[in-house]
């Protein structure tokens, strides 16, 4: 899997970590984040693939942030994977765009509303990449097995599964943590903490959160069995160009992991 950490059996016995900026917003703050991150990683221990959407496609309003361009923001990622030897990760929305983002990421990621498309996970699948998708949020865990089957019968065992919250009436999230070891059954599977707070579909168009809680759902994710999180983190959230609402701040990353250690630790024991 390319330069993919062994996911299932780190040195560490640690889970792996996705994580970064919700969308690539310039090549400035990108390696800001990145190094950040991977000097934390490193010093923990913790398998870390570095994530950036390179354009950002499903927003509530027409004159929402979506990215700097497509070739621009690909290059940046590829820098990171180049520069910092980091595994990569980015959304993909069509069939069509997984072969151009493949040249920059070892991980393309099927959006959760996307999940049940398969043109989409058989053109990811064909790549040879690892295929990360997202659960819908109206689907059940138990509904991810034919998602993954998609990939797999497309020549392709390197898919993961990835737990990101159930609509909750017309404004909320909520996540089902039985849905977790569920999918494992399945795939390797990721928590995705920050898009579980979200709280979408807001009147002002722009979508909110409760970042408040983000170590809350983080630790029972891990309590259960998270082979991997997922969280995006900026510099400072409230100027961030996409989710900021529900991201967590960058300098409050480090300690979170360390307390999802201890946590991983203690079931472990």
């Amino acid at each position: 899997m390319n330069n993919i950490p062994n996911i299932k059996h780190t040195e560490s016995g640690n889970f792996f970590l996705i994580a970064g900026p919700c969308v690539v917003e310039s090549e400035e703050n990108v390696f800001e984040i990145a190094c950040k991150i991977k000097a934390i990683a490193d010093r923990l221990e913790i398998p870390f693939i570095f994530k950036a959407s390179y354009r950002k496609a499903n927003r509530s309003r027409l004159d929402s942030f979506t990215g700097i361009g497509d070739e621009k923001a690909l290059e940046i990622i590829k820098s990171v994977r180049d520069r910092l030897q980091l595994p990569t990760l980015t959304d993909v929305h069509t069939a069509e765009e997984c072969a151009i983002a493949a040249g920059s990421c070892d991980v393309l990621q099927i959006p959760a509303f996307l999940c049940r498309q398969t043109d989409l996970l058989v053109a990811a699948a064909k790549t040879g990449k690892v295929v990360n998708i997202k659960k819908g949020q109206f689907l059940s865990a138990e509904a991810m097995q034919f998602a993954v089957n998609k990939v797999k019968e497309s020549g392709n065992d390197n898919v993961w599964l990835t737990e990101r919250g159930t609509t909750f009436g017309y404004q909320d999230m909520v996540v089902d943590f039985r849905g977790i070891p569920t999918m494992k059954e399945f795939a390797p599977t990721v928590l995705d903490i920050t898009h579980s707070l979200q709280q979408p579909n807001q009147s002002s168009g722009v979508t909110g959160g409760k970042p408040e809680l983000i170590e809350t759902i983080a630790k029972a994710g891990i309590a259960v069995g998270a082979d991997g999180i997922f969280i995006e983190t900026h510099p400072d959230p409230s100027v961030a160009k996409s989710d900021g609402a529900n991201m967590l701040r960058l300098d409050l990353l480090e300690d979170l992991l360390v307390k999802l250690i201890k946590v991983r630790k203690a079931v472990n024991a």
